[in-house]
């Protein structure tokens, strides 16, 4: 393959690890530091405590962190806001996060605060102002307040996304979906059912996916080997060995080819050919050529790549994050 298109530069690729960028930060780590870069390229929090060894994105301008065996929370200084304390424990959503306290699972609020009192078996996350948790075999809903607003009737339970949570009952081995107030919306009738996304959700009939709206009609027929949700009006599908994506009406809008194919975000989506990653517009084009050997979504104008093992971060044209913050590191 030939292509006259941006190509890596190995000399930016300075971390061990990294994340996508959240909240204007993405976090790096190299065998002697780990903190968090700004869109600018600087490192502009170093994670002040030593026995830090895996920190999380920013989320609510707090990031989850791990010293030993035990979570805390970081501050947008570097320093424990929250301190370790919890054995597991998620990001903050909606002014909550949900922590194990000893066995059980309950919330803190940001200040560190006890909001809902440890006493469930698993506890997911805030949306919608729901939060789907585990009593014994049995999964229901809570609100902010901690109080049962969807009782727990389901044998599974996910997060909302655009108002509406994948459920199975207690009583059935389908999945369905469900609003805020408990409905069942859409029919538990689905062997497999997953988040919506641009209005449209993946489920599995069978061995095999389609799409379906918010009214529960099928939109695009289950017919795919297998199938991600839709984002940026593609969602990419399996046909024989190879990935491609389908637009919105179910048409092939980009012909399977790949090897792999992430989905589109600001515009570009990373996908695999040849044991290599690059990234293609929502036309198929290829706009930074395949030379990574792995890649990330775009997020807040960066991807985080990697090439012989290293991490960095490039932009919509290829050009990558220059170190000038890290210079005083000498690395």
């Amino acid at each position: 393959m030939s292509l006259n298109l941006p190509s890596p530069m190995p000399r930016p690729l300075l971390f061990d690890q990294v994340s996508d960028f959240a909240e204007g930060l993405a976090m790096v780590k190299t065998k002697t530091t780990l903190g968090y870069l700004n869109t600018s390229g600087h490192l502009s929090i170093t994670v002040a405590d030593d026995a830090v060894t895996a920190a999380a994105q920013y989320s609510e301008s707090l990031a989850l962190a791990r010293a030993g065996d035990y979570y805390g929370y970081l501050n947008r200084q570097g320093e424990w806001a929250i301190p370790v304390q919890f054995r597991q424990a998620k990001g903050f959503s909606q002014g909550l996060a949900a922590v194990q306290g000893g066995t059980k699972y309950g919330f803190i609020n940001l200040l560190g605060e006890w909001v809902i009192e440890p006493q469930f078996d698993l506890a997911d996350s805030f949306a919608d102002g729901r939060a789907a948790v585990k009593l014994g075999e049995r999964y229901g809903y809570i609100n902010p307040q901690g109080q049962m607003a969807i009782p727990t009737d389901f044998r599974d339970a996910w997060r909302f996304a655009e108002g509406l949570a994948v459920a199975k009952p207690a009583d059935q081995n389908q999945y369905g979906y469900l609003n805020p107030a408990g409905d069942w919306v859409i029919a538990a009738s689905y062997d497999g059912a997953f988040h919506f996304s641009e209005g449209m959700a993946r489920v599995r009939q069978g061995r095999f996916f389609g799409y379906i709206s918010r009214q529960g009609d099928w939109v695009i027929d289950p017919t795919l080997a297998f199938a991600t949700e839709f984002s940026q009006g593609r969602a990419a599908v399996l046909e024989g060995a190879k990935w491609g994506y389908l637009d919105a009406e179910g048409q092939m809008a980009i012909a399977p080819r790949f090897d792999y194919a992430a989905n589109f975000s600001e515009g570009l989506a990373a996908v695999q050919i040849d044991g290599r990653y690059g990234y293609i517009n929502p036309q198929g084009d290829w706009v930074i050529a395949p030379a990574y050997s792995n890649a990330g979504p775009f997020a807040a104008g960066w991807a985080r790549v990697q090439v012989s093992g290293a991490w960095g971060f490039i932009n919509p044209t290829g050009q990558p994050m220059m170190d000038v913050g890290f210079k005083p590191l000498g690395l």
